[in-house]
């Protein structure tokens, strides 16, 4: 698995990036359309973007960065097929050689459908193995999405 650097999307990337969120987020966090997620991209501020592709060029993985309010925000999509073979992990660390601090909402509850049909599994303790600190006190309580702030600094 390679991983490519960018600052901005092409429209196949778009298009997979958008696969991949709709697989493996929650279904309630889908977009319905490719037009609806370049509008979520659009209102990112200082994106950056970090692709894990596959020998045959497909698009596995996707982690980016950006600026909210101030702080250096992120999030993180792997194919759930390769979840536990380090793959999010090795995308973390190259963002934690670039920052200085990272902060996340985590859906911190295993509940929601999937696509699919599976329950989505929280990913709260891949981050905590990560050396990144829950903040239970701040909450992200909406009706499609409830998460706890997670955050890591470099010592």
């Amino acid at each position: 698995m390679d991983i490519i650097k960018t600052e901005k999307l092409t429209k196949n990337w778009k298009s997979q990036i958008l696969t991949l969120w709709n697989n493996e987020y929650p279904e309630k966090l889908n977009f319905t359309s490719l037009a609806t997620f370049e509008t979520y991209l659009k209102n990112l501020t200082e994106p950056s973007h970090r692709l894990l592709v596959d020998a045959d060029g497909n698009l596995k993985g996707w982690y980016f960065d950006f600026i909210r309010e101030e702080e250096k925000w992120f999030a993180i999509i792997i194919d759930s097929t390769l979840h536990g073979k380090g793959y999010g992990t090795r995308l973390l660390t190259e963002a934690k050689e670039k920052e200085h601090e990272l902060n996340g909402w985590v859906i911190d509850r295993n509940e929601g459908k999937k696509r699919n049909g599976e329950v989505y599994k929280s990913p709260l303790a891949f981050y905590l193995k990560n050396g990144f600190e829950r903040i239970p006190e701040i909450r992200l309580e909406l009706e499609v999405l409830s998460a706890v702030k997670i955050y890591w600094r470099q010592l």
